[in-house]
């Protein structure tokens, strides 16, 4: 349980940084309108300028007997939001001292001022808000500040009454009276409101993103599991009917290299041999003959050429053991330019693979 709150405790602090970086990130793009609110002279009462769509105008705020405010009316709580808040307090509010420093400490005045508060002030630093003005040149290489404080109590009931309103940001100034003016306006007090409530807001949303996130994750990471599962049986199933497969092709390539064995003798036997088809004709054919033409496809011969006597031929052709059904496939012609009849004679040709007499 230690190990779990401790971890939970690192992600909180962890996204609560990282919600405050991003909201300083836009801090830095998105500049609120500048609403200022300037303590009269009475101090009974502030007037507040700067608002969207006031035209100019000025709206003023009554305050209590203690110059402390009250409930904001509602179109200065309008003005109010989402804008930055400038307060100008008059000086008598404030306790005025002088501070001597080298010229070198210009660049830790926070650090030096802070560590100080308390013997230039009655107050600690975390019970004032405090400031100071702009350094003055002196002799002996040195510079002068002016430091401004007062109590936090005292502006802490105005501090609640505007942070109600929903500003973005909130600061006090205010400018030394009297020979001191050269110090110029002093700020005191600066925070960012509308920052922190964004940053704890934006926080739980970035918290909600990653448990969503994590769930997400969580269920990619089961259905993965179980379609991996499912992939992986597959395949094995898969890689067992490829190699029955192969073993039984292995198995049966004897027997279909012995049934193709057979085949070609079975064809070898059927099919004529065109030299022994040919030597048969030439033994039968006589002198006076000449083959022009000579097919053999298959089993069927047709022979065409010029002889003296083809009615003959027929009778030869049957007569030899090598041919049965001969016949004129096409008519038998003469021509003045032949030495005989041109025949045109086709046979079967029996499936005898040597010549017979």
């Amino acid at each position: 349980m230690t190990l779990l709150r401790g971890i939970g405790d690192f992600v909180s602090h962890w996204l609560e940084g990282v919600a405050a970086m991003i909201v300083a990130a836009l801090g830095r793009f998105v500049s609120p309108r500048v609403v200022r609110i300037v303590e009269e002279s009475d101090g009974r009462s502030f007037t507040l300028s700067g608002a969207e769509n006031s035209g100019g105008r000025r709206d003023r705020i009554a305050t209590s007997d203690g110059g402390q405010f009250g409930a904001l009316p509602p179109d200065a709580a309008k003005a109010i939001k989402g804008n930055r808040v400038e307060i100008v307090l008059r000086p008598s509010r404030f306790l005025f001292r002088p501070l001597e420093l080298p010229r070198r400490a210009v660049e830790f005045l926070d650090g030096i001022v802070r560590a100080q508060i308390d013997r230039l002030t009655p107050w600690t630093a975390a019970d004032a808000v405090f400031g100071w003005g702009r350094p003055a040149d002196i002799a002996s290489d040195r510079i002068s500040i002016m430091v401004a404080a007062t109590a936090r109590a005292t502006v802490r009931s105005m501090l609640d009454a505007l942070s109600e309103c929903g500003p973005a940001s909130i600061a006090i100034f205010t400018a030394p009276a009297g020979g001191a003016a050269a110090a110029g306006t002093i700020k005191v007090y600066d925070q960012s409101v509308r920052g922190t409530l964004d940053a704890v807001r934006l926080s739980r949303i970035l918290l909600v993103v990653l448990l969503v996130a994590a769930v997400a994750a969580s269920l990619a990471i089961a259905v993965d599991a179980t379609l991996g599962a499912s992939l992986e049986a597959r395949q094995d199933e898969l890689t067992r009917s490829i190699n029955a497969r192969r073993a039984a092709l292995r198995g049966g390539q004897a027997g279909v290299t012995r049934t193709a064995s057979a085949m070609l003798d079975r064809r070898k036997q059927e099919t004529p041999a065109t030299v022994i088809v040919l030597e048969a004709l030439t033994e039968v054919l006589p002198d006076h003959t000449y083959v022009t033409e000579l097919r053999v496809e298959g089993n069927r011969l047709q022979v065409i050429g010029v002889t003296q006597d083809a009615p003959g031929l027929i009778r030869l052709i049957e007569q030899s053991s090598h041919f049965k059904r001969a016949t004129f496939f096409a008519p038998t012609t003469r021509s003045p330019t032949d030495p005989g009849e041109r025949f045109h004679i086709e046979a079967q040709v029996e499936p005898v693979n040597t010549p017979r007499s």
